[in-house]
């Protein structure tokens, strides 16, 4: 359904090693950068995501209620994005990575705020 997600940053070097790290252990590459807009990057055949300052001026800020999910292929990796992002400046929220049964059936989960308070998740659906 999405073509791309961008994101503001208010640092963005902060955010660049956060999903550098977050989304590497999810097996996608570093992030190509920046554009001639000064965003970051992250592809892949189904889509991407960009990190970069907001093009108004204004400061970024993070969209309360929102959340950026990506797909993990097993738990291990839901474990390795958490992990790896929590050591990277980002901040583990919610409930610990984990198997959650609810009206989408069993999902393995994990969630962290970015450097700027975007809240972003690693989905693994077992079976």
């Amino acid at each position: 359904m999405f073509t791309h997600i961008t994101v503001g940053a208010n640092d963005v070097e902060a955010s660049r090693k956060f999903y550098d790290a977050a989304l590497g252990a999810l097996g996608i590459d570093p992030a190509s950068g920046p554009d001639p807009k000064g965003r970051y990057w992250w592809r892949t055949a189904r889509g991407a995501l960009a990190v970069g300052k907001p093009i108004d001026g204004d400061p970024a800020c993070h969209a309360n209620g929102g959340t950026i999910g990506f797909a993990a292929k097993t738990p291990e990796m839901v474990h390795a994005f958490h992990d790896a992002g929590a050591a990277a400046g980002g901040r583990s929220i919610e409930d610990p990575p984990g198997l959650r049964e609810g009206a989408f059936g069993k999902l393995y989960l994990a969630y962290l705020r970015d450097p700027d308070g975007n809240k972003v998740c690693a989905l693994h659906r077992p079976g």
